[in-house]
């Protein structure tokens, strides 16, 4: 799209002289005398200029009202006003309607050039702006969900349905890898606040003692090191979404906290003096299952049953594994893209490999598989050996896991213990192997120090710490 100047001048004179100078400049000069003629090229001939310079007063009216009539619909480009009879109504009314200045005639040409430039300069950070967001609205349609499966088929009507409606919570389920965040996307991208920020946060990759702080803000001096003012997560996804991913593993207090936001739309910074409002759309994830942490008394009811106001289950990739015939080909052609390559040949041993396996890991597995298929081939075929998918080994009820150093911990697998059981009964065996040190029973768990001591402070354990 070229740098169109429209240019809506009544005076002869001062119109053809300025009309040269633009040119000069490298502008596409367009010109109107009346605001009729102006209308027809912005409204009904959809010409879309970087910059609009207008007289104020026109024989046919304001220019105001068609300023106006142009943002009511949407369209993009700075405005800029030059008029001899300019009064501070009519001055405060063009900055109100979010015009980028307001001269007085005779204006120089070389302050005019500044002000031309600096319009032109925020005219081509929107259009950037709007071009991303729309590229954004593409790439995460519903039909971004792949597959030809009744399950793949039955998540795209949901979510088709879904972003046509203004709702201020839902729950997105199903086990790690499955979707959550592309679910999350399409959401957002596609329903009414797609001109609105999405901020993502994963509930549990943060320490619990940073997660208020990342969620709410906070102000100068509210702990120890908040030197500066800092605006939260929920605050800067005003007006669009927040997706919070793994929100099962939010403290109790937090929770009582976010559910406090949701409910009053309006939030405290830590330290904060007043509430802020915000308006936000929340989308929750989690790949555990809420309702059994609710009835643990591990997840506030409310909170649950606020978020839930629909709850989208996304199924596993071993439910649906038809899907293979569209996702394969998919990601062989995105890494082939990223990485230069030209693998197209997919033998049939590869095939029964892929659907053969029963991909606990989900889609997120299959992309990385694939992934490495692409990056190390040397021809144009996928190597099988590449593959190198662990066939699932799933224990019998009788079976407990022991390593082989002598000290292992048997967990029954016989249904008697729950997820959160066995996690307690592990980390406590660590912490006692570990003489309660966090830091060292950390260690032995492949984990990190904060993520363990938050539940160690979950479980209610005592440690050294």
């Amino acid at each position: 799209m070229s740098d169109t100047l429209l240019l809506i001048e009544d005076e002869p004179l001062l119109s053809a002289e300025l009309v040269r100078h633009f040119r000069r400049a490298g502008f596409e000069v367009m010109t109107a005398t009346t605001l009729a003629e102006a209308r027809r090229l912005l409204l009904h001939d959809e010409v879309q200029p970087l910059v609009v310079v207008s007289d104020m007063s026109l024989p046919d009216g304001n220019a105001l009202d068609l300023l106006e009539a142009t943002r009511s619909q949407a369209m993009s480009g700075e405005w800029l006003f030059l008029t001899g009879y300019g009064g501070v109504a009519d001055s405060v009314r063009a900055l109100r309607l979010g015009a980028f200045d307001f001269l007085e005639k005779p204006c120089e040409l070389e302050r005019l050039d500044l002000v031309v430039a600096g319009a032109a300069r925020s005219a081509r950070a929107q259009r950037q702006l709007r071009e991303h967001a729309d590229a954004e609205n593409r790439r995460y349609a519903p039909a971004a969900f792949v597959g030809r499966s009744d399950a793949a088929h039955t998540v795209r009507e949901l979510l088709t349905k879904l972003t046509r409606v203004p709702l201020s919570t839902l729950l997105l389920t199903g086990e790690t890898g499955t979707g959550k965040g592309l679910a999350a996307r399409i959401l957002h991208y596609s329903g009414a606040r797609r001109e609105g920020p999405l901020v993502e946060i994963n509930c549990a990759a943060l320490p619990h003692d940073l997660l208020e702080s990342e969620l709410f803000g906070h102000e100068p001096g509210a702990f120890t090191g908040a030197k500066g003012r800092r605006r939260g997560l929920m605050e800067q996804a005003h007006g669009g979404t927040i997706f919070l991913d793994e929100i099962g593993e939010l403290g109790l207090d937090l929770q009582a906290k976010l559910l406090t936001v949701i409910e009053d739309r309006r939030l405290r910074r830590l330290g904060g003096a007043g509430p802020i409002e915000i308006d936000v759309q929340v989308i929750a994830a989690s790949n555990r299952n809420l309702a059994e942490r609710t009835q643990a008394g591990e997840f506030r009811s409310d909170l649950y049953h606020r978020i839930t106001v629909f709850t989208l289950e996304l199924p596993a990739l071993r439910q649906r594994k038809e899907d293979l015939d569209d996702l394969v080909p998919l990601f062989v052609a995105e890494y082939n893209a990223k990485a230069g390559k030209a693998v197209r040949i997919i033998p049939d041993s590869v095939w029964a490999a892929l659907r053969a396996h029963d991909w606990p890991g989900n889609v997120r597995e299959l992309r990385n598989v694939l992934e490495r298929c692409v990056l190390l081939s040397d021809t144009q075929t996928i190597a099988a050996h590449w593959l190198q998918l662990q066939p699932a080994r799933r224990p019998a009820p009788s079976e407990s896991v022991t390593p082989d150093d002598g000290r292992g911990l048997h967990l029954p697998l016989d249904g008697s213990l729950s997820l959160d059981d066995m996690e307690k009964r592990i980390i406590s065996e660590a912490l006692e192997r570990s003489d309660n040190n966090v830091t060292a029973a950390a260690r032995l768990l492949g984990t990190s120090r904060e993520t363990l001591r938050y539940r160690v402070n979950k479980y209610g354990f005592k440690s050294e710490e």
